[in-house]
């Protein structure tokens, strides 16, 4: 569906939030609260973070996002035999009364995120309420699926954002208000960020945040394979019920504006000398021995100008750029808008994996999708692969194709900061 035009003042149905009683880690039965977060789990790089975070306490929530075992149903039904155990354990319980949650994130360079978390009617794409950008991968969806199926659980909430329009709206003031309170709990994680939690539970409250959000549409910044699960299990359970919400934290980003970073690509098995041969005559490609700082400079200045990625993983960056237009003319579908097929994920998914490198997208085996730029440049020196570094896109490019109904490239955006996973959670039987 075209939904360009599409305001979010005149959705036919806005956005749904309702209170719910949150799951959160008591703070007695636990090294720290900081101890057992974690970052979103597709943020954890395995194998080296998951370790240190499963050591950083018994009960990391890691436990339950990314459990390990043999086969996907063993991983699901253990990460179930741990939550029903840390819930008769009381190492989790439910608050007393359904609430929604305002959530703070600061750090030290001044970025201050607050939003509100709560679960939100799940919707169906045509109706123009929650706008995707991005396309999933099926097998990541199953995973999830599997797992929030046998621990019947929300276990971390989606990052959406939507763009108010008065500060002095119900839920701007309700964030505020909040704020100026004593938190329910407050600590601070080893990246650097402080983290606060209050509660809202006033139903006079409540009532104006939920009338002033259904005048608004959301974009989801990080979760598109959380919420693409959540409308898998809503269609296994056809009697209206639990399954019809699913867990969010809701950013207003016209108060308080979001990072947009890349996601980069790492390439197993295949050598940078190679990735680079088969780019003869179809890219420029310049060689750069500086540090990673200064490279991403070079990629930035490059991005500039159109189409633009770092290669790394043998000690040195090569910057690839202005591709033959009639390679990218053979390559790109010509059925999208012009912001869609200009994108570097376009380019990198269309031209250079598909039709240049002959990568599969969806092949674990084959590419790796990681936040962090130094740790995928780390680990293609260390496997021999070819790592490739991107350029952010900008929150109105994103914005804006999704509005128009046109998904990016699977992997195009990290949005942040993200939510840290284990400050509170949903069971859907509670």
């Amino acid at each position: 569906m075209n939904t360009a035009g599409h305001s979010e003042a005149t959705a036919r149905r806005g956005l749904e939030l309702t209170p719910f009683r949150g799951l959160r880690y008591d703070p007695d039965r636990v090294g720290s609260l900081a101890a057992v977060t974690s970052p979103p789990y597709d943020v954890v790089v395995r194998p080296d973070g998951l370790y240190h975070l499963q050591s950083a306490d018994p009960y990391n929530i890691v436990r339950l996002i990314l459990p390990q075992a043999t086969t996907p149903s063993a991983r699901s039904e253990q990460a179930a035999d741990t939550l029903r155990r840390w819930l008769s354990e009381g190492i989790l319980t439910a608050d007393p009364e359904p609430g929604l949650y305002v959530y703070e994130q600061r750090d030290g360079g001044g970025m201050l995120q607050r939003g509100i978390i709560g679960i939100l009617r799940l919707s169906d794409p045509s109706e123009g309420v929650v706008l995707p950008h991005e396309d999933v991968m099926p097998h990541v969806v199953a995973d999830r699926a599997a797992l929030m199926r046998a621990t019947s659980a929300n276990l971390e909430p989606l990052l959406l954002t939507y763009r108010g329009d008065n500060p002095a709206a119900a839920a701007a003031e309700a964030v505020e208000d909040a704020v100026g309170r004593p938190p329910l709990l407050a600590t601070t994680t080893e990246d650097g960020f402080s983290h606060r939690l209050w509660s809202i539970t006033d139903p006079e409250t409540v009532a104006g945040i939920q009338s002033d959000l259904a005048r608004h549409q959301a974009l989801i910044a990080d979760g598109h394979h959380r919420w693409a699960t959540y409308r898998r299990l809503r269609a296994e359970h056809t009697a209206p019920g639990p399954w019809d919400y699913g867990l969010v934290l809701l950013v207003d980003t016209a108060r308080y504006p979001l990072r947009v970073r890349a996601i980069h690509r790492l390439l197993h098995g295949l050598p940078v000398s190679e990735a680079l041969a088969a780019l003869d005559g179809l890219f420029q490609v310049r060689r750069l021995d500086v540090p990673l700082p200064e490279a991403l400079e070079a990629l930035a200045d490059a991005a500039c100008d159109g189409n633009a990625f770092l290669l790394a993983g043998d000690g040195a960056f090569h910057l690839v750029d202005r591709p033959d237009p009639d390679l990218l003319d053979r390559t790109i579908p010509a059925d999208r808008p012009t912001a869609w097929r200009t994108l570097d994920a376009t380019v990198l998914h269309a031209t250079l994996l598909e039709h240049v490198w002959h990568i599969p997208e969806d092949s674990p085996a084959h590419i790796a999708y990681i936040h962090d730029t130094a740790a995928t440049v780390e680990k293609a020196e260390r496997d021999g692969g070819t790592a490739v570094l991107m350029h952010p896109v900008r929150e109105e490019v994103v914005r804006d194709l999704a509005r128009q109904g046109v998904t990016m490239p699977r992997k195009s955006t990290s949005f942040g900061p993200k939510p840290a996973s284990g400050l509170v959670l949903r069971a859907l039987d509670v």
